[in-house]
């Protein structure tokens, strides 16, 4: 998966990736990205959270650079 998306892609081919979430929304609509206990502390800290495809090839370059990649979880 390249982001989060409100259903499963692989199972919902209408599924809608998003760009950017806050904490609250990912827990409030259980999009199960990540444990809920991370997620919290991620919000609690202020520790924005980019989601993307680690497997495609320079997206992990892109995101150092900055290039809004994948889906971007702030408060």
């Amino acid at each position: 998966m390249d982001g989060i998306y409100d259903s499963d892609p692989v199972g919902n081919p209408a599924a809608k990736r998003y760009d950017r979430l806050t904490y609250d929304q990912v827990l409030d609509q259980r999009l199960n990205v990540m444990d809920a206990t991370a997620i919290v502390l991620c919000r609690d800290h202020d520790i924005p959270l980019r989601v993307f495809n680690m497997n495609e090839p320079g997206a992990l370059v892109r995101v150092a650079r900055g290039e809004d990649v994948g889906t971007l979880v702030t408060n």
